[in-house]
């Protein structure tokens, strides 16, 4: 399911940067991703459940992910204007690891040693990517690691709440959250678009609105440090759009990187196998 959802948001950020290039606002391209979102999971949940199906135990909890949601398009709307998809995409991988930290401040799980020495040696590849001091390191840098912030916050809450939340509601308020917000902006930015732009723009919504309903149900089933590991595909999917879209190719320090985030990537998902094998006894008393 994750790497799964990895894919639809390599796509999603490929549609992002070539529509953000080619003069599309950012409040309409986001509002029909929202409203995409919101008109999907309405149908798949409302005819079924009725009206009551949108009580929620935690208002002020969905009312929150949806703003961090909206920030994290936000951010990466601009960034992908400034930035290769997969140089965005390796700088994002730094969100793993601050995933796995607050999962243990957080939410108070296990993480073994050599599940960190994992995180760390990906960590260390994705400095490769983006090569602190080469002329690629400007400014527009802090955009993503700004998106980091919110996104670690997001996959946190999202994790935590699933516990208690029925997830297609989580999904129609968060979806609800980000096509108000962006509604509000659209008489200050409308602008006509052609049948493509049109095309595109609906598309970012279905890999949105698909991408993260595979996250949710991910974190149904597994910790969120367990799934650490996973997201690192996003590498590969968004060095593949780049390329094919844009015809961008990372240098060889980038490759080198992307290598050690694959192997590191590839033994946590190993390591995952290995401890549902091994079970885990109660301490003594």
């Amino acid at each position: 399911m994750v790497v799964t959802a990895t894919a639809c948001f390599g796509v999603l950020d490929t549609i992002t940067k070539f529509i953000s290039t080619a003069g599309v606002p950012m409040a309409m391209a986001l509002w029909v991703r929202y409203m995409v979102q919101v008109t999907v999971t309405a149908l798949a949940t409302l005819p079924q459940r009725g009206l009551g199906a949108l009580r929620t135990e935690h208002p002020r909890f969905q009312l929150l992910r949806g703003l961090l949601l909206l920030s994290c398009s936000t951010l990466a709307f601009f960034s992908l204007r400034l930035l290769p998809v997969a140089e965005f995409t390796a700088i994002q991988m730094i969100g793993p690891l601050v995933i796995t930290l607050m999962a243990v401040i957080v939410l108070k799980e296990r993480v073994s040693v050599l599940r960190w020495a994992l995180v760390a040696g990906t960590f260390s590849g994705t400095l490769f990517i983006i090569q602190p001091g080469s002329d690629s390191f400007n400014w527009a840098i802090f955009l993503p690691l700004a998106l980091v912030a919110c996104n670690a916050w997001f996959q946190i809450l999202t994790s935590k709440m699933t516990r208690t939340e029925d997830p297609l509601i989580m999904h129609l308020y968060t979806g609800c959250v980000g096509a108000i917000g962006m509604a509000l902006l659209l008489p200050f930015t409308w602008v006509s678009l052609d049948a493509r732009a049109w095309l595109l723009v609906l598309s970012m919504g279905i890999m949105g609105t698909l991408g993260h309903w595979l996250l949710i149900l991910a974190y149904q089933r597994a910790q969120a440090a367990t799934l650490t590991p996973y997201m690192y595909a996003q590498i590969g999917f968004a060095m593949l759009g780049g390329y094919l879209v844009f015809g961008h190719i990372p240098d060889r320090w980038a490759l080198l990187g992307i290598g050690m985030v694959a192997v590191c990537g590839a033994m946590g998902a190993w390591l995952t196998v290995l401890e549902r094998r091994i079970p885990v006894q109660p301490p003594e008393s």
